[in-house]
């Protein structure tokens, strides 16, 4: 009879990069002690790299060595698994748009979910749990500027928009002007003064 650890290891290697292994999605192998017990195993043995609570996810080994995946991957494969919105935080957002030359020291993501860490290796990646509106357009550009915004705050909002409304695309700005009764009160009103005037 074929081991559970190596079982759950021919699983993972079936899924895409960084696509977390979680116990839930294990139990058609043994029941849920076995199976955290086994994911367990894995990760002392580092055949797993243990990303957080009950999540797992298969390191990436290429000719120069084992690393884990990249964070960009296994946020997207988390959000897909679980049903929740991750977007950049607004400080990726606002240097992405070139609203600041601030380049985030830490990995920070906006989620649905819980506010939690997520270790990738070395690597500590927060997850914050933010307000719909900021999880609004979620991959879109409106929705990068309306985060983007949301981190720069009141007091720059005015000018960062007058900016925005030049460097994105007609069709963008109108999808944030449009989403404007969505935001918080400050926000609406620079939108709509910037939009408008």
């Amino acid at each position: 009879m074929v081991r559970l650890t190596e079982q759950i290891l021919e699983h993972a290697q079936r899924l895409p990069e960084g696509t977390p292994v979680a116990a839930k999605s294990l139990l058609h192998l043994g029941n849920r002690a076995a199976v955290d017990q086994a994911l367990s195993r894995l990760a002392e043995r580092g055949q797993l790299i243990r990303a957080g609570r009950g999540v797992y996810l298969l390191p990436v080994t290429s000719r120069f060595g084992t690393r884990a995946p990249s964070v960009e991957q296994a946020v997207e494969a988390l959000a897909a698994q679980r049903g929740e919105v991750i977007v950049s935080s607004g400080a990726a957002a606002a240097n992405s748009l070139g609203l600041t030359t601030q380049v985030p020291v830490r990995s920070v993501y906006l989620t649905s979910g819980r506010t939690r860490k997520m270790s990738l290796g070395k690597q500590i990646v927060e997850l914050r749990h933010a307000p719909r509106w900021q999880l609004a357009m979620a991959h879109r550009p409106a929705g990068l500027a309306v985060r983007a915004l949301a981190w720069l705050g009141p007091e720059r909002a005015e000018s960062a928009l007058q900016t925005l409304k030049r460097k994105l695309p007609p069709a963008a700005f109108s999808e944030l002007v449009a989403a404007a009764p969505q935001l918080p009160t400050w926000l609406a009103r620079s939108v709509g003064k910037v939009a408008h005037g």
